[in-house]
């Protein structure tokens, strides 16, 4: 079974999860960037329930090319941001090279009867999202000089902001289905789910949580190639309504940076959920159900 990150059970109360994820730079300041990729890293283990632990840089950096001072800001976004996950930064590996690249290994423990898992969804179980959509346009707009720095400062945030409070709550009200939106995209990833779980879904496009300037982006097509690929990959598992714009879809399957948790929800633990999240201060968007059946995606509008 596909997860988002490795299990290894310790004992009755302890799972062990394991996980790594680095990628090039998706903003200029470097500060910034090392706090993203952190908490893109976090984002696995936040996935499944847990809570990290130990964590190791990870860097491919031109060091030989006088910016040591701009790798020192990297790693101290990293810093701060395990910081703010409780997670201790032990080490790490750097190798010198020609284009920046930065993450985290990362290891974490969750309760081995709490986990949440890809495959857990059930007919009938509402679809909750935890962050907004479209880094991915936002971003490769931003590097084609198509928005400008200060058009990418919320999304920026979006990335940044850890999937803690999400996990904490999904595990205080007893969910256990449910991933992270990354590079496969909302599309990419509830297929996944669908997939594990043997049921279909159902998406309510108007539901969906988009930042500001994305649609317009997409319909400019300012997208990113990952998006365009996870796009191919789920249209032989789409059912689509009969005019839907081409551009809507790619928002839909748009490659995400550090996004929020896909959560599949049993009807009977909607109000545990909404007040657990309340209480953890976490905003959420329900854009769709599941139900028996192949698995499929239907979007609607």
């Amino acid at each position: 079974m596909a997860e988002d990150a490795a299990a290894y059970l310790l004992d009755a109360d302890r799972a062990l999860l394991f996980t790594a994820d680095y990628f090039t730079p998706v903003v200029d300041d470097p500060f910034m960037y090392g706090q993203i990729a952190a908490a893109n890293a976090f984002s696995d283990i936040y996935a499944m329930g847990g809570k990290p632990a130990l964590a190791l840089n990870l860097t491919n950096f031109p060091s030989r090319q006088n910016r040591l001072d701009e790798m020192e800001e990297i790693l101290r976004g990293g810093a701060e941001k395990a910081k703010e996950a409780g997670c201790l930064v032990v080490g790490g590996h750097t190798i010198d090279d020609a284009e920046p690249k930065y993450g985290m290994a990362v290891v974490g423990f969750a309760h081995p009867g709490r986990m949440i898992h890809k495959n857990g969804a059930r007919p009938g179980d509402f679809l909750y999202l935890t962050k907004p959509l479209g880094t991915g346009i936002l971003t490769t707009a931003f590097k084609n000089a198509a928005i400008s720095e200060k058009d990418l400062v919320a999304a920026a945030a979006v990335m940044a902001k850890l999937n803690r409070a999400a996990s904490e709550a999904a595990v205080e009200a007893e969910i256990t289905a449910g991933t992270d939106v990354t590079g496969f995209g909302l599309l990419g990833h509830l297929l996944e789910m669908c997939q594990q779980a043997g049921v279909s879904a159902t998406l309510h496009f108007s539901a969906l949580p988009f930042m500001e300037r994305v649609e317009s982006l997409a319909n400019d097509e300012w997208v990113p190639g990952g998006t365009y690929a996870n796009r191919d990959f789920v249209a032989p598992h789409l059912e689509l309504p009969p005019v839907f714009p081409a551009h809507r879809l790619l928002m839909a399957a748009d490659a995400q940076t550090s996004g929020g948790l896909l959560l599949a929800i049993p009807r009977e633990k909607q109000s545990a959920f909404a007040v657990a999240m309340r209480s953890h201060g976490q905003e959420y968007w329900i854009v769709g159900e599941t139900a028996a059946g192949q698995a499929r995606i239907k979007i609607v509008e």
